[in-house]
């Protein structure tokens, strides 16, 4: 499923869900993990075993199987879009 991802692909939790961030790096000196940039919040590694889904340009990951820290920075991604986030 990793070949089918690609630098710049969109990240969701879900699938028809809100993006939150973008891939910068597919399995980086051969590890099996991604770098994401996640908004408001800079990059992240995550591993490719919470990856669930590839299509359209578009990485759908488990938040489950995702550290805590990562899924926190997920929730306030959008913070700065909101006048009194």
């Amino acid at each position: 499923m990793h070949d089918a991802i690609a630098v710049g692909d969109q990240v969701f939790a879900a699938d028809g869900g809100e993006v939150f961030g973008a891939v910068r790096q597919v399995i980086p000196h051969g590890r099996p993990e991604l770098v994401i940039y996640v908004e408001n919040a800079g990059d992240f590694i995550v591993p490719l075993e919470a990856v669930e889904a590839v299509h359209a340009q578009k990485v759908i990951v488990n938040c489950r199987k995702l550290a805590p820290h990562l899924r926190e920075a997920i929730g306030h991604a959008h913070d700065a879009e909101e006048p009194d986030a």
